[in-house]
């Protein structure tokens, strides 16, 4: 899987839009994992780590958020504000979430069940690792 926006079918009706989502087609990967993040209170920063294993599929399912990703030379930052668009997040990519908007909702999809020795939660640690290839 390559970090990068991925396009989530919109059909538009006058009644309201409907999005949808489908394991191994607009998903890489069959997902065994999701969590939301909401009620961010203002100026504070999700995530902060990175996962030997896991991959992601990022959405902003309400309002809107920066998620900035560092592969340990570079940084980029993602600005995602639509329910129909999604961020693909590779294993062994350092990435946090900032710029919350009022009322956001962010929705990830897992590859990975919950597993905390997967987590890379020090970025010096990280670096080493990224570093080491």
């Amino acid at each position: 899987m390559e970090l990068g926006i991925i396009n989530i079918p919109k059909f538009i009706d006058e009644r309201g839009n409907l999005s949808f989502l489908e394991e191994c087609s607009q998903i890489p990967f069959k997902v065994k994992r999701a969590y939301w993040i909401y009620d961010v209170p203002g100026g504070q920063i999700r995530g902060g780590h990175a996962f030997f294993e896991q991959e992601e599929v990022i959405i902003a399912l309400s309002g809107s958020f920066d998620v900035v990703i560092n592969n340990g030379i570079t940084e980029q930052r993602f600005h995602l504000n639509r329910s129909y668009f999604g961020l693909c997040v590779p294993s062994k990519l350092w990435r946090h979430m900032d710029n919350f908007s009022t009322n956001s909702v962010v929705l990830v999809l897992a590859s990975t069940f919950y597993n905390e020795k997967d987590y890379i939660r020090n970025f010096d640690n990280y670096l080493s690792i990224v570093n080491e290839k």
